[in-house]
């Protein structure tokens, strides 16, 4: 009986083993599957509540710390940085925030003395990751262009990427090369300003309009552009509203179909993007990017 009482204990111990090294292996597995990318870590930042954001390093800064304290209200948000480690041989470098779409907004330089820096700065942004680049003038975030990256805070859901259309990757469509300025709208904060455009071709001269862009706290710009003398110009015309972005893509934020019936026409607008130029182009149909022969670009 004994010998028996001993052989049972021995399988039952045994089992116990085999369960815990089978839920250990569990566990291991689901801590390597959740492992967060850092490639893209574009988060919303709440008004009134001071974020802490670890920076994580490249493999390029060995050594290297850092964090950034964001504090969003109403009147835009602030971006306290704190870095160490970095090497003796760099003097600076160049904070961002990147938004959604992945465009980078140059907040400012960090001077690094004994390999610390401290910096502030402001933005009117809300939803956007942090880098620091040896780059200045950065167009876009790779792995070798950027020596710290925001990590995701605990809590908080990543932003989805957005995208949109390059009108150059349209394939059946002809294309005119349009010369859009942007009108650098971080600079505007939170006054409405406006734009003008005038055309000057045959069939529209003397057709003028005008744009309200606001900038809002959270984060959206709507733009309110307004039509007069549509009498001056034939009736069947259309006219549509595009946001071109730093990246070289369009967005169609409206259009006004004149009838012949009305003087006076406008198109209401949002969009998320922080800085973008407004092009008009004379459409013949509807269409999804820009392809008028005719057309305007709005300046300040």
């Amino acid at each position: 009986m004994n010998v028996l009482k001993t052989i049972l204990a021995a399988v039952l111990v045994s089992g116990f083993v085999s369960v815990a090294i089978a839920q250990d292996t569990v566990v291991t597995k689901k801590e390597v599957v959740v492992k967060p990318d850092g490639s893209y870590t574009v988060i919303e930042y709440p008004v009134g509540k001071e974020i802490t954001v670890n920076l994580m390093p490249s493999a390029s800064i060995k050594g290297g710390k850092g964090i950034a304290r964001v504090m969003r209200s109403t009147d835009g948000t602030k971006v306290y940085f704190d870095v160490s480690g970095m090497p003796s041989t760099v003097s600076n470098y160049y904070a961002y925030a990147v938004d959604p779409s992945g465009t980078p907004t140059l907040l400012g330089p960090l001077n690094i003395s004994n390999g610390v820096a401290t910096a502030e700065f402001t933005t009117p942004m809300d939803q956007f990751m942090l880098v620091l680049s040896p780059t200045e003038g950065l167009t876009g975030v790779t792995s070798s262009n950027v020596v710290f990256t925001s990590e995701v805070p605990s809590g908080y859901t990543v932003i989805p990427r957005r995208t949109s259309t390059p009108v150059a990757a349209v394939a059946g469509v002809s294309m005119t090369k349009y010369d859009v300025p942007l009108l650098n709208v971080p600079s505007f904060g939170t006054d409405a300003r406006t734009v003008k455009l005038s055309f000057d071709g045959t069939d529209y001269k003397g057709l003028s309009a005008k744009a309200h862009i606001h900038r809002h706290d959270k984060g959206m710009t709507t733009v309110r552009m307004e039509f007069d003398d549509l009498k001056k110009i034939p009736a069947n015309s259309r006219f549509i509203l595009w946001a071109y972005s730093p990246d070289g893509t369009y967005t169609r934020l409206g259009q006004i179909y004149n009838s012949g019936r009305h003087d006076k026409m406008t198109i209401d607008a949002e969009t998320p993007l922080t800085d973008f130029g407004l092009l008009l182009t004379a459409e013949e149909s509807e269409v999804t990017v820009p392809t008028g022969t005719v057309y305007q670009v709005f300046r300040l």
